[in-house]
Parts: structure tokens; sequence; C-alpha cells
């Protein structure tokens, strides 16, 4: 992979498995030092040994998004740790249940939207301020098809996911002019261990899941990935208040 991040500085929420650790991977051979982030810190712990085995370079902090204190302290400890902020993926998410709307249980919907939405808004609360002392940034945020379309049973995640896509469409409004550009990637159905609980919730079998793909197969962490690293890279420099899907079709149907 070029070297499109080269001395880029980026903090990675969620980075301990799935979707996170497939990216921090990415952004690592890209040239950027990354600060790793997981509620689980064994699993941040892993993925910063990944990246170091393969001659990268990045540390980790455990961290729970939807608190405020962790997160200004997890912002803190990356600009002490190398210096300064450049970009972020605020991808830390949790699933939650799969219920019809009017069972939904209340603790289960406040918790999810603790974490999903208010956690993407309390990172980019802290981070903005650390960008805009360094001239500019970039910033991409987990939304999920989920945030664009409806998907029965899931009227917790549905609300956090769309709510994400509204907030990054207003953060790149809002901060466009200082050279902060902030975009989400909105996955399909991926190959992590979040769907994985998904589909066992609901009882489905592989094809059922794979009906839901019109290409046929679930994606690999990986290529959201792409996504995430060319969204952050200077190839993205006119790419600001984007939802960019990365899902095989699914929102096309």
């Amino acid at each position: 992979m070029a070297q499109v991040l080269q001395g880029k500085v980026v903090l990675v929420t969620g980075g301990g498995s799935g979707i996170g650790r497939a990216t921090s991977s990415l952004l690592a051979k890209a040239g950027a030092k990354v600060m790793i982030a997981d509620y689980v810190p064994e699993g941040a712990e892993r993925t910063v040994k990944m990246i170091k085995e393969a001659g990268g370079e990045a540390s980790c902090i455990a961290a729970d998004v939807s608190i405020t204190r962790q997160v200004e302290m997890m912002v803190d400890k990356t600009v002490a740790t190398y210096g300064r902020l450049d970009c972020a993926f605020n991808n830390a998410g949790i699933e939650g249940k799969m219920v019809d709307t009017a069972e939904y249980p209340e603790d289960v919907f406040d918790r999810i939207i603790a974490i999903n939405l208010k956690g993407v808004w309390l990172c980019m609360k802290y981070e903005i301020p650390q960008m805009v002392k360094n001239g500019g940034g970039a910033i991409v945020n987990t939304a999920s098809g989920a945030g664009l379309v409806g998907v029965a049973q899931l009227s917790a995640y549905n609300a956090s996911k769309h709510g994400v896509v509204g907030l990054t469409k207003t953060a790149a409004l809002e901060f466009a002019q200082k050279n902060i550009r902030v975009n989400c990637v909105c996955p399909g159905v991926i190959n992590t261990s979040m769907v994985a609980r998904m589909v066992d919730s609901r009882g489905m079998n592989e094809q059922e899941l794979l009906a839901a793909e019109p290409v046929g197969r679930m994606g690999r962490p990986d290529e959201i990935g792409e996504g995430v690293v060319w969204l952050l890279s200077d190839a993205a420099s006119f790419v600001t208040g984007h939802a960019m899907s990365i899902d095989g079709g699914f929102v096309a149907r």
C-alpha cells in the first residue's frame, strides 16, 4: 500500500476487533502512527502487536466512548504519545438486541445510543479542537447501511446509525472552513463477530444472510478499511459530509 498517510497520527476507536482492527492495520501500512482505543484492552493490545510485528507503529488505551472523561483521556493520551492528532476513525459500536420496536428494552436502547451515537459525538467533541490547533484534519465515523435504510427489529441500532450520518454532515459543514473533513462509512453485511451475533439472535442461516447482499457474499473488514484510508488521505481532499456505502449493493435495492 502507498504511504498515503505517512507521518499522520490517527486515533481509532473500537480497534480491538473486526473492522477496527483491519482498518488499524491498513492505516499503519499507509504510514500512520495509530492509537487504538477499545473497551476490551486485550483486543487493542492484540491489534498493536499485529501492527508492530508487521513493522508499523501503534499504541493503545482502554476506553469506553460513552464516558466523557475516558474519551477526553483517550484524545489526551494520543497527543501526549505522538505530539498531535491528524485523523480519527470513530468506529466503536455495538449491535444490541433484535426485537420489535414496541418490545425493545429501554436499558438496551439507551446503551446503544450512548455508545453508537453519543460516543461518536463525544469523540468529535474532543478530537476536533486538537485538529483545529494543527490547522486541519480528517475524521471518518462508522455508520451503517442501517443508517441509510430501515431494518426490522433494529430500532435502536437504526436510530443510532441514522444519527451518525446526521452528526457527520453537521460537523462537516461546521468545520469545512477550518480544513477539517468529516465523512462516514456505511458498511453492509461484513464478516465480523458482530454480524455473527446478529445472525445467531435471529436464527438465520448463511444463505438467508447472503441473500441480503446483491453481490452474494459478505464483505471483508479490510474492504471497509480501504475506504477509510482513502477518506482520511489527501486523495479525498474535496470529500466532506459524505456517507459512503461500502455494502455490496445492500442499499441499492
